[in-house]
C-alpha cells in the first residue's frame, strides 16, 4: 500500500524506536528552552505602513499641531425617566471628585483639569453668585476650588439650585450656556432644567513613555470605577483601563466556564474514538510536545504575542489530534490484518491477549507499526508541507504580526509532524511492547469506523452516495459553494471596536457554583449608551480634517461653516443639543472667542460684512488678533508658521465611539469632500478611526491576497506531488476542490449568521484551509493506495471512507467539540473564534467525505472511458 520510501522510513523509526524517542525528547528540550531564554513580549497588530493620503495627513497634523497625550475616562450618571440635575446628585458628583483628590495615588494620575463635568459648572456658578453678592468692589473672577464649590451648593436649597440651573442652562448665560450642553445627552432640550443623564470627563496623565501603555492611569480608572459604583445607584465609568480590565476578566471567566466543558467533550470523544486510555494519554503527550515546540519557537525567534496568534495553538491542536488518529488507526488496521495484502506472512507475530491466550493471527506491534506508518507517513508529510507552505505564504504581508503568524504556524506544523510522525509511533511501539510482553495486555484494538459498528454503517452511506450519485453530489456542492461565494459579497467587512467588548453572561451561567460563576458585564451596553447619547472624548471618539491651501480666503471659512451646518442626525458625527454638530474648528473658535473677548469681538465686527459672525475681509489680520488674544485656542485649529503665515487649518470632529471605523471614516470623508467642493482649499479626513479604517481595509486586502497565494501554492505543490508519485496532473486540483468548496460554504454561513469578515475572522478562516487540506490529502492518498490493491473501484472507495473516514470523523468531532464550545464565551472574539472554527472543521470534514470521493469516482470513470 505504501511506497518504498515510506516503508524504509517506517522501518527505521520502528527498529530504532528507543533512540528516536530519546533524540526527539532531547530536541524538544532544546527547542522548548526558548520559552525561558527568549524574550517574547506582548505586541500589537503592528505598524502597517499604508501609503494613503489619510495617514500622510495625520502625520502632518501630529507634526504641526502636536498630539494630546492625556488619557480620558468618562463618567456617566443616569436615572432613566428621572433627573440627575438635582442638588443631591450634583453634590454626589462633587463628593466623588473630592474622594479621588484626597487619595494621593489616584490624584497623582489626574492632570491639571482633572474632573470636568456639569456639576463643576453649576458649582462654579454658585460660587460666582456668592462672590457677587458679598463683594463691595470688583467681583473675584478667579477659578473656585472644589471645596468652595461644594460649600456653595451645600448652602443652597433645592429650589435655589433649581433657579441656578435655569441661569446656567440659559443659552445666553455667561457662566454655562451652550458650553454646558456638552455634558448633557443629545436628547436634551435647551433651556430645560432636567436631564436623565450627564457626563463628566476625567483627564489623566501617566509617566509612561510615548509608546508605553499608561498602566498607572488605567489602574486608577478601575479604582475610580469602584468608587462610582459605591456612590451612585446607576452610573458607570468608561475608559480604556475599564475596558481592558473587563475584557481580561471576561476571558478568564469564559475559560473558567468553557475549559471543563471542552475538556469533558474532547476527552469524551477521544475515549469513544480510541476506546483506550493509553492511546489517549499518548496523544495528549504528543500535543504537549507540540505546544512546547510552539512556545520555544516563539521564544527563540522573539515573536511578540498578539491577537492574531490566538489561532495558532488551536490549529496545531486540531492537526495534532488528526495526525494522531491517522497514525493510531492505521496501526490498528495493520494489526487487525486489514492491510495484510501488502505484507508477507513473515510479518505476523504471535501476541498475548488479556486472558493470556496467544493469537497467531494478529500482527505484532512492530510489524503493525511499520506497515501502518508506512502507509500514512507520506500523506502526513504531504499535508505538513502543503499546509506549512500555505501558511508560510503569509510572510509576503507588510504587517509584522501577519508575518509572525505565518512563521509561527509553519514552525508549529513542522513540530506536529515531528511529534506524531516520529515520536508518537516510536513511543507507542515501546509502550505496547511493554504492556503486551510484560503485563500480558492485548494492544491490538479495533480501528474506529470499521467492523459492524454504527459509525461504520454511517460511513458506508457515504460510500453508497459516491458510488451511485457522484455527479448529483458534485452539482449540489457546486451550487452551495456558489451561494456561499455570493453570500461572501454581502458579509460585513467593517471593523467595530465595540464588537470586542465582553457581553454579560446568559442566565444559566449565573447559577453556576462559586468559582465558576461569572461577573456581571455591562461594558458593551455602557459603550452603546455612551455613543448614542454623548459626544465622547478619548481614543476612537474623534476624527480630524486637515485643510490645506489658501486657508485665509473668506470662502474657506464659509465652506467649513456650511459643511458643518449640513451634518445630519443620521451621521456618526455627534450632534449636540440644539442641533449643532460637535465639531471644533476655525468657525467655532472665532465665535467662542468673540463672545468671550471684547478685542476679538471688535476685530470681527470690523471684518464681518455679511452678518454670519465670520470675517470675510482681512482674514490674515483677524487670525493675528486671535493668536494675540488666545494663542492656545487658536493654534488648536489654525497652524501658523514661524514667519507668521497661515498654512493649514483643521477640524476636530466628535464621532460615535461605538460606530464602525469604516462608517465613521466615510462620514468624515463626506464632510471633507463638502468643504473641498465649495472652497478654495483641499480637505483630507484623518484621525484615529479613519486611520483604523484605512489599516483594516488594507490588512483585509493582504489577508485575502494571502488566501489566494496559499491556494495557488498548495495547488502547485499537490499537482507536482501527484505527478511525481502517480503521473496524474489532475489529482492536485481534485484534492483541493473540496477545500475551496468548504471555504465557500464557510463564508456563506458567516453571511447568514451575520459574522463579520474582518482582519480577525479572516485569520481564523485560514483554519478552514489548513485543516481542509490535511483532511483532503489523507482521503486522496488512501484512495490511490487502495485502488492499486483492490480489485474494483467500489472496494477501494469503501476501504478509503471506512478506514480513513473513521480517523477523520474522530478528529473532526474532537476538534469541533473542543473549539466550538468557545461559542459559549463571554468575550465576543472568543465567541466568533468558536463559531468560525467549529464550522470550518465540520465543513472540511463533510466536503472531504462527500465531494472528494465523488470527484475521485468521476475522474476514474472519465479516465476509463478515455482508455
Amino acid at each position: 500500500m505504501s511506497g518504498g520510501l515510506g516503508r524504509r522510513y517506517a522501518d527505521f523509526v520502528v527498529s530504532h524506536s528507543r533512540l528516536v524517542v530519546v533524540l526527539v525528547l532531547l530536541l524538544t528540550a532544546v527547542v522548548a528552552a526558548g520559552a525561558a531564554i527568549g524574550e517574547s513580549e506582548d505586541g500589537e497588530i503592528g505598524q502597517f505602513d499604508v501609503d494613503s493620503e489619510e495617514t500622510e495627513a495625520l502625520e502632518e497634523i501630529e507634526r504641526t499641531y502636536g498630539t494630546d497625550d492625556r488619557v480620558v475616562a468618562q463618567l456617566v450618571v443616569r436615572d432613566e425617566g428621572g433627573d440627575v440635575l438635582t442638588r443631591d446628585s450634583l453634590l454626589e458628583g462633587l463628593y466623588l471628585q473630592q474622594e479621588v483628590r484626597e487619595d494621593d495615588d489616584l490624584n497623582a494620575t489626574l492632570d491639571e483639569q482633572g474632573f470636568v463635568g456639569f456639576e463643576n459648572i453649576v458649582a462654579t456658578g454658585a460660587v460666582f453668585e456668592d462672590r457677587a453678592a458679598a463683594a463691595n468692589g470688583p467681583p473675584d473672577t478667579s477659578q473656585p476650588t472644589l471645596e468652595e464649590g461644594i460649600d456653595a451648593l451645600e448652602s443652597r436649597s433645592d429650589a435655589e439650585v433649581e433657579e441656578l440651573l435655569a441661569d446656567v442652562l440659559d443659552p445666553d448665560s455667561d457662566q454655562g450656556g451652550e458650553d454646558a450642553y456638552e455634558f448633557l445627552p443629545t436628547s436634551y432640550e435647551p433651556g430645560e432644567t432636567e436631564a436623565e443623564s450627564r457626563i463628566t470627563f476625567i483627564f489623566q496623565v501617566d509617566d509612561s513613555g510615548p509608546n508605553e501603555v499608561p498602566q498607572a492611569a488605567y489602574d486608577a480608572q478601575v479604582q475610580i470605577g469602584n468608587l462610582v459604583d459605591e456612590r451612585f445607584e446607576d452610573a458607570f465609568l468608561f475608559g480604556q483601563g475599564i475596558t481592558d480590565a473587563a475584557s481580561s476578566s471576561a476571558v478568564g471567566d469564559s475559560f473558567a466556564i468553557i475549559t471543563p466543558v471542552a475538556l469533558v467533550l474532547v476527552l469524551g470523544v477521544l475515549a469513544v474514538t480510541y476506546r483506550d486510555v493509553v492511546d489517549v494519554l499518548i496523544g495528549l503527550f504528543g500535543i504537549a510536545v507540540v505546544m512546547a515546540w510552539l512556545a520555544g519557537i516563539q521564544g527563540w525567534l522573539e515573536i511578540p504575542s498578539s491577537q492574531l496568534l490566538i489561532a495558532v495553538p488551536f490549529l496545531l491542536i486540531g492537526l495534532s489530534i488528526d495526525y494522531a488518529l491517522h497514525v493510531v488507526m492505521r496501526y490498528r488496521e495493520a494489526r487487525a490484518g486489514e492491510l495484510e495484502e501488502t505484507q508477507s506472512p513473515g510479518d505476523r507475530e504471535a501476541t498475548v491477549d488479556a486472558s493470556g491466550k496467544t493469537d497467531g493471527g494478529v500482527i505484532g506491534t512492530r510489524a503493525g507499526m511499520t506497515l501502518g506508518l508506512s502507509g500514512v507517513v507520506l500523506a502526513l508529510g504531504a499535508a505538513t508541507v502543503s499546509t506549512g507552505v500555505g501558511f508560510l505564504s503569509n510572510v509576503v504581508s507588510p504587517l509584522p504580526a501577519i508575518q509572525d503568524f505565518a512563521i509561527l504556524s509553519a514552525g508549529g506544523i513542522l513540530a506536529t509532524f515531528v511529534a506524531f510522525a516520529v515520536l508518537v509511533p516510536a513511543l507507542k511501539v515501546e509502550v505496547d511492547d511493554v504492556l503486551e510482553n510484560r503485563f500480558g495486555r492485548n494492544r491490538a484494538k479495533q480501528p474506529f469506523g470499521t467492523g459492524t459498528s454504527v459509525v461504520n454503517r454511517v460511513l458506508s452511506r457515504f460510500v453508497t452516495l459516491a458510488r451511485r450519485t457522484p455527479l448529483a453530489v458534485v452539482l449540489v456542492a457546486f451550487l452551495l459553494a456558489t451561494g456561499g461565494a455570493y453570500g461572501a459579497t454581502t458579509i460585513d467587512t467593517e471593523f467595530n471596536q465595540a464588537d470586542f467588548l465582553p457581553e454579560d453572561a446568559p442566565e444559566w451561567a449565573k447559577f453556576l457554583p462559586g468559582p465558576l460563576a461569572p461577573d456581571t458585564y455591562t461594558i458593551s451596553d455602557d459603550a452603546a449608551y455612551l455613543g448614542a447619547n454623548f459626544a465622547e472624548r478619548g481614543e476612537g471618539s474623534q476624527t480630524q480634517i486637515l485643510i490645506r491651501g489658501d486657508v485665509t480666503d473668506p470662502d474657506a471659512l464659509v465652506a467649513m461653516d456650511d459643511a458643518i451646518s449640513g451634518v445630519g442626525d443620521d451621521s456618526t458625527i455627534i450632534v449636540r443639543p440644539g442641533g449643532a454638530a460637535a465639531i471644533e474648528g476655525p468657525p467655532s473658535v472665532i465665535r467662542e472667542l468673540a463672545a468671550e473677548n471684547e478685542t476679538v469681538a471688535a476685530a470681527l465686527e470690523e471684518r464681518d460684512t455679511t452678518g454670519d459672525d465670520l470675517p470675510n475681509e482681512d482674514v490674515d489680520g483677524f487670525y493675528d488678533v486671535l493668536f494675540d488674544v488666545d494663542s492656545d485656542r487658536a493654534s488648536e485649529v489654525i497652524y501658523r508658521t514661524d514667519d507668521g503665515s497661515y498654512e493649514t487649518s483643521r477640524l476636530l470632529v466628535s464621532v460615535q465611539g461605538d460606530a464602525a471605523a469604516q462608517t465613521v471614516a466615510d462620514d468624515t470623508r463626506d464632510l471633507a469632500a463638502a468643504i473641498q467642493s465649495n472652497g478654495p482649499v483641499t480637505a483630507v479626513a484623518a484621525g484615529g478611526p479613519v486611520t483604523t479604517a484605512v489599516v483594516q481595509d488594507a490588512l483585509l486586502e493582504t489577508l485575502v491576497q494571502a488566501f489566494a497565494i496559499t491556494l495557488v501554492v498548495i495547488l502547485t505543490f499537490l499537482t507536482v506531488l501527484y505527478w511525481v508519485r502517480h503521473r496524474a496532473l489532475s489529482l492536485g486540483a481534485v484534492t483541493l476542490a473540496p477545500v475551496v468548496a468548504a471555504l465557500a460554504w464557510l463564508l456563506g454561513a458567516m453571511a447568514l449568521l451575520g459574522l463579520p469578515f474582518n482582519s480577525e475572522t479572516a485569520v481564523i478562516t485560514s483554519l478552514a484551509i489548513g485543516l481542509g487540506v490535511d483532511y483532503s490529502i489523507h482521503v486522496g492518498e488512501r484512495f490511490i493506495a487502495e485502488k492499486e490493491e483492490r480489485e474494483s473501484l467500489e472496494e477501494a472507495l469503501a476501504a478509503t471512507i471506512t478506514g480513513t473516514g473513521g480517523a477523520l470523523l474522530g478528529s473532526a468531532a474532537t476538534t469541533a467539540a473542543g473549539f466550538g464550545v468557545l461559542a459559549l464565551a463571554l468575550s465576543p472574539p472568543l465567541q466568533r473564534f468558536g463559531l468560525v472554527t467549529g464550522m470550518s472543521i465540520i465543513f472540511a470534514f463533510v466536503a472531504c467525505l462527500t465531494v472528494l470521493p465523488c470527484l475521485l469516482v468521476l475522474r476514474e470513470r472519465l479516465l476509463a472511458r478515455a482508455n
